[in-house]
């Protein structure tokens, strides 16, 4: 595993006059979900951003949230009305669990979102780097988190030279370096200097991270054909596994497979032969 010399306060100090310098030049401030500290609003930009671009997000968050403005109206939602919403983001599981989330939190905590991290972690869709996040963004918690471009900022500056960095020699140094009272713009600025080294560097950074995973091919998958048997299920309401197969061109074998799936996830239901989106 990779080791680092020590950082002393005055690399800490130049490490973080450069990602400020470079944030009040170039941030990304024009981001809908950057405008606004609603807990609601966050959560779901938090969600839509986890593996989808920024790009991708910025096309849906809009409509999204005016189709389903709090988590009341999200809860109160029928799953289909949000997958219908969601097509276009990918990972149809976030959807789900961005539901069963607004549920949690009507049912659970009074319509309100928890501040703390570890009990953010607990609802639906919320592993520790999206409690840490929600939590600075929505709540200016000083909280620790690793994503992506934060990873890459960190590698790029502190273990240029190393390989199979762990993320908990990063958390050691994103600890050291958060800043207290302002964490929320701290994060953005190192995100969007994270980007930036995506766009300019040679090889990205984070093949370095012993964490890395070379994403497989979406063309041909698994999670290409789930998208669209949810498409034409939310289209059709409801399809027998045969009629599905027919219309997207795939075996049968292999459409039961995905369905069966769907329903232990809790996505579809299944009445006699026919699939329909869970109501």
């Amino acid at each position: 595993m990779a080791t680092m010399k020590k950082v002393l306060a005055q690399d800490i100090k130049k490490f973080q006059k450069e990602i400020w310098k470079h944030y009040r030049a170039h941030g990304r401030h024009d981001m809908l979900w950057r405008k606004t500290t609603n807990p609601y609003r966050i959560a779901v930009s938090e969600i839509m951003l986890q593996q989808t671009q920024v790009a991708r997000v910025t096309e849906k968050y809009g409509l999204f949230i005016k189709k389903f403005p709090t988590f009341m109206a999200l809860a109160r939602a029928t799953l289909a009305e949000v997958l219908t919403m969601w097509q276009g983001l990918g990972y149809n599981r976030r959807a789900l669990s961005l539901k069963k989330l607004a549920e949690t939190v009507m049912r659970e905590y009074k319509g309100k979102l928890p501040h703390e991290p570890e009990e953010l972690v607990k609802l639906p869709g919320i592993g520790a780097a999206t409690a840490g996040s929600i939590a600075a963004f929505a709540f200016n918690h000083p909280s620790l988190f690793i994503e992506t471009n934060i990873r890459r900022v960190f590698i790029h500056f502190f273990f240029s030279r190393s390989k199979k960095v762990s993320d908990d020699a990063i958390m050691r140094l994103v600890m050291q370096m958060v800043d207290l009272k302002n964490p929320r713009e701290w994060y953005f600025a190192l995100m969007d200097y994270g980007t930036m080294l995506a766009a300019q560097a040679k090889e990205n950074p984070n093949r370095k991270s012993a964490h890395y995973v070379k994403q497989k091919p979406f063309i041909g998958s698994d999670r290409q054909v789930r998208g669209k048997i949810v498409a034409l299920l939310v289209k059709h309401r409801s399809l027998t596994a045969q009629a599905t197969a027919k219309e997207i061109r795939e075996p049968r074998e292999r459409i039961e497979k995905i369905l069966a799936q769907l329903k232990k996830e809790g996505f579809v239901r299944c009445i006699g032969k026919s699939f329909r989106i869970v109501s």
